[in-house]
């Protein structure tokens, strides 16, 4: 009888998700199944130009200095709102010229007429979403993870609850209707991550850079665990009880004995291994009860000596059961992954029409810039996926490059995989001779690819360990059978050499670099890349064809502009697009501190919008109690003379 009760309340909850999902944004990705996709209509493609700033919201708290970096920052789950942008190769190129503000990438929620949005100035805030008024607010000593927060509905017994992780190590439960800490989960509303993962290395670094993902009564927790050293916190996936924050399952993500796929890993080399952790996002299908889990690349990235084979699962897409962590299937697209292509972007769950059939299907975009379509059941390929040979021409003692790689057949790779001296930029005459005499360091650098290898030899490589594609992902339109990605075509420079602790190999640019050149193979002074145009693209793929629909130009350079030069695009940030049934898609996602809108049918640009800031985000399209639909997006810093620290930008038609 109580177990019927608990199914008959999860019905109630699951429609009710639903009716608000029809006018609100309750998750992350909209649906758990991270389609991004809205049926509000009321602004479409014949009305978007009017679209107008309805109001902000400034999130910057005066007198906060920015945080201390973490220990080991040096990879896309520790700063990847620089990538693309880099100075020294660790930090924003603006960096030199204004204070350093604390990121965010928060993508706020809309639930039952509120606004829910963190900050990285350690808030969490409950707002109106018509105004932007303030309903409660709640300050924390730990900073809220960059992307945002999840919310669950509640039962007649508990009251609906944000639950958010935290970048020092800490889940955190609050009352949505109050602000206050829920009593009952964990110690006063909080639960230690760190315990459990940390046994052998207490000062090991564990954080959460992404929201948590909601599963009936379970909260699934991944982590990040940064990018170095080898043996330190373990990257697993767990579930956590609602009601009181008690541990109720684990996935190990590196194999234990007698787990299945234990074998891959040599002579103890999985030992405390870190890395091979979930910091970006976990999909659900509801239905059948089953979570998508995109996985990074075990510790050290760019060297794997002492991770030999193939590294499972690492840089592996896994399905698990959401009810106990089992494991149902897996696919690898890194195999002894070298180049830091973690899977990083919510895994979408979409249905493939295909031979007269409905397909349910999962879509992961990855930093190599390709697109996977997988049977949601089986974790079969939909469209072929081949094992392509790789070249193994930079060698790096100790070490062994996998011999192939799988590569959709379709669709294309939708960036830039390889490069050849010939396709050197020519925008400009400088420029050219800029690109030309780097492309000549140390006697002159190797090109190459897909999967060009790095090593003692200066190379460039494509796509960079950025990306490609990041955690923005893909967005879906049901209607069209169009799913939308944005991609970045920019190359690492970059070449290895022995860590100075004498174990293994670090990854390093030419000898004396170029002011701002920073890891990439660019001008980073005026970030144009080295390599012909298109340098960042939203494309659409027919998921029932594995075509390209269309593939346009994202962003633009005003300099480049104004010499008539064609449509460049930009190296893009990791934000990512929505998709509504007004026929629209809109992004930010460019580092031209702009937003737009698309036409979802053709890839026309129909609006754009100068916000002086880059959206290192996704944007989240509502309807308010005043029945006006808007569109809101979290934008902070770039490189722009009037760029703000932290906004959130809120649009409607007047």
């Amino acid at each position: 009888m109580r177990q019927l009760s608990q199914t008959v309340i999860f019905a109630c909850i699951v429609a009710l998700n639903m009716l608000h999902a029809q006018t609100d944004w309750p998750v992350f990705g909209h649906d758990p199944g991270g389609m991004r996709y809205s049926p509000l209509k009321q602004i479409n493609a014949s009305n978007v130009t009017r679209l107008k700033l309805a109001w902000t919201f400034d999130t910057e708290v005066a007198g906060m200095p920015p945080p201390p970096l973490p220990a080991g920052r040096r990879g896309s789950d520790s700063d990847p709102a620089a990538a693309g942008r880099r100075g020294s190769g660790s930090e924003p190129a603006a960096a030199a010229r204004r204070p350093r503000a604390r990121r965010s990438e928060s993508t706020p929620l809309v639930i039952g007429d509120v606004m829910y949005l963190s900050t990285a100035y350690n808030r969490v805030l409950a707002m109106e979403p018509e105004t932007g008024a303030k309903i409660w607010e709640y300050e924390s000593a730990h900073t809220p993870a960059l992307r945002g927060i999840a919310y669950w509905p509640g039962t007649k017994d508990l009251p609906p609850q944000i639950v958010f992780g935290t970048g020092d190590g800490w889940l955190i439960s609050l009352n949505a209707k109050t602000g206050k800490p829920i009593p009952g989960f964990g110690n006063e509303g909080l639960v230690n991550l760190k315990v459990g993962v940390t046994d052998h290395f207490p000062n090991a670094r564990v954080s959460m850079s992404s929201p948590p993902t909601i599963y009936k009564d379970l909260v699934i927790t991944g982590s990040s665990t940064g990018e170095m050293p080898a043996r330190a916190a373990n990257g697993d996936i767990r579930a956590w009880d609602i009601h009181s924050g008690k541990l109720m399952w684990t996935f190990h993500t590196i194999p234990r004995p007698g787990e299945l796929n234990h074998d891959v890993w040599q002579e103890g080399e999985w030992e405390d291994r870190s890395g091979a952790n979930s910091w970006g996002f976990t999909t659900v299908d509801v239905e059948r009860g089953l979570l998508f889990i995109p996985i990074g690349t075990p510790n050290t990235d760019f060297y794997g000596g002492d991770r030999k084979g193939s590294n499972l699962y690492g840089s592996t897409l896994v399905a698990l059961d959401g009810a106990t962590g089992k494991l149902k299937w897996y696919f690898q697209t890194t195999h002894h992954d070298n180049w830091d292509y973690d899977l990083t972007a919510a895994p979408a769950l979409i249905t493939v029409s295909r031979n007269g059939k409905k397909i349910p299907a999962v879509a992961q975009s990855t930093k190599q810039g390709y697109l996977f379509i997988f049977d949601r059941l089986t974790g079969k390929p939909i469209y072929d996926v081949q094992e392509v040979p790789v070249a193994n021409d930079n060698a790096l003692p100790g070490d062994s490059n996998w011999p192939t790689q799988p590569i959709p057949v379709k669709p294309p790779p939708l960036a830039r995989t390889t490069f050849k001296p010939e396709e050197i930029a020519t925008v400009t005459p400088e420029h050219e001779k800029y690109c030309r005499d780097l492309l000549a360091r140390e006697g002159g650098a190797l090109t190459g690819g897909p999967f060009a290898q790095y090593g003692p030899k200066l190379r460039v490589i494509f796509p960079s360990w950025t990306g490609g594609g990041n955690w923005g992902g893909t967005s879906f339109d049901p209607e069209l059978g169009y799913i939308f990605v944005s991609t970045k075509s920019l190359a690492n420079f970059n070449k290895m050499t022995p860590a100075s602790n004498g174990t293994g190999y670090v990854r390093v640019g030419p000898d004396h670099p170029p002011q701002n050149m920073g890891d990439y193979f660019w001008d980073g002074t005026k970030h144009w890349p080295c390599q012909q145009p298109p340098w960042g693209e939203l494309s659409a793929v027919n998921v029932n064809t594995g075509d390209v629909a269309w593939r346009v130009p994202l962003g633009s350079f005003e300099e480049l502009d104004k010499l008539g030069v064609p449509k460049t695009g930009t190296p893009t940030t990791n934000g990512g697009s929505i998709a509504t049934a007004g026929g629209l898609v809109f992004i930010g996602a460019t580092i031209d501190g702009k937003f737009r809108a698309f036409d979802s049918r053709t890839g026309k640009e129909l609006w754009v919008t100068d916000q002086h800031a880059d959206a290192n985000s996704v944007p989240i399209t509502y309807r308010g109690k005043n029945g006006k639909q808007y569109v809101a997006v979290f934008a902070a810093g770039g490189d722009h003379p009037e760029a703000v620290t932290g906004r959130l930008f809120v649009y409607a038609l007047p």
